[in-house]
């Protein structure tokens, strides 16, 4: 179960950023709390990684502000074991015993920051704000990648054929040369695939196609 020491702000909205604290400090997390609801952030808080990952987190952009020293496992062991089972956040690190060593360490794995306890409130609040705008950009992206997959897998064998010899930059009569069909069905197997594909121009189809990792067929 989720420690009773987690707080949550639900008033704006189920769409609206997660910043997440964890840190086994009370004191600390309070204050983390207390600011960073003050600018308007939801907010969760827990005193153990244990309890973060039992915690149902939602698909909104979100950062994880991490104490490097907790006790059971360190804040960096855990920063690895998310690249590993592809929890997928922005960390932000901080520490009251943090040296170069360990700054290093953690930025190296992937840490967008490390803050060394005390820290300026002013500075951790900019790197939240950036923190989050990049889970955002990712989200969009995974969720863009997603609805091209679902736009793929809705095209017709024949249609899937032909968008690999549109992106190779074949004309429909080639094409057609190539399949054994006539120019006309080749022409209607395009459009139809175009549209499902919602490509406006061949670019379009051409940069979706390279999303998917289609590759052309001449």
């Amino acid at each position: 179960m989720v420690s009773a020491q987690h707080s949550t702000l639900t008033k704006t909205g189920d769409d609206s950023p997660i910043v997440y604290v964890v840190d086994d400090d009370e004191g600390m997390r309070n204050a983390l709390r207390n600011l960073l609801r003050s600018v308007g952030f939801a907010v969760e808080t827990f005193g153990s990684v244990r309890d973060f990952l039992d915690f149902k987190r939602k698909a909104v952009p979100s950062c994880l502000i991490l104490d490097v020293r907790l006790p059971g496992e360190s804040g960096l062991a855990f920063q690895q074991e998310m690249g590993r089972t592809g929890l997928r956040m922005p960390v932000l690190f901080m520490s009251g015993h943090g040296d170069i060593e360990m700054s290093v360490k953690a930025m190296k794995a992937g840490a967008l920051n490390f803050f060394p306890k005390p820290f300026r409130e002013q500075d951790l609040l900019d790197a939240v704000n950036e923190a989050l705008a990049r889970d955002g950009e990712r989200l969009a992206a995974e969720r863009s990648l997603a609805s091209l997959g679902a736009a793929y897998e809705s095209l017709t064998p024949r249609e899937r054929e032909v968008m690999a010899f549109v992106i190779a930059g074949l004309m429909n009569k080639q094409i057609a040369a190539r399949m054994n069909l006539s120019e006309i069905t080749v022409k209607i197997h395009r459009g139809q695939m175009m549209k499902k594909m919602e490509a406006r121009s061949l670019p379009d189809l051409v940069r979706k196609a390279q999303a998917l990792g289609v590759e052309p067929r001449r």
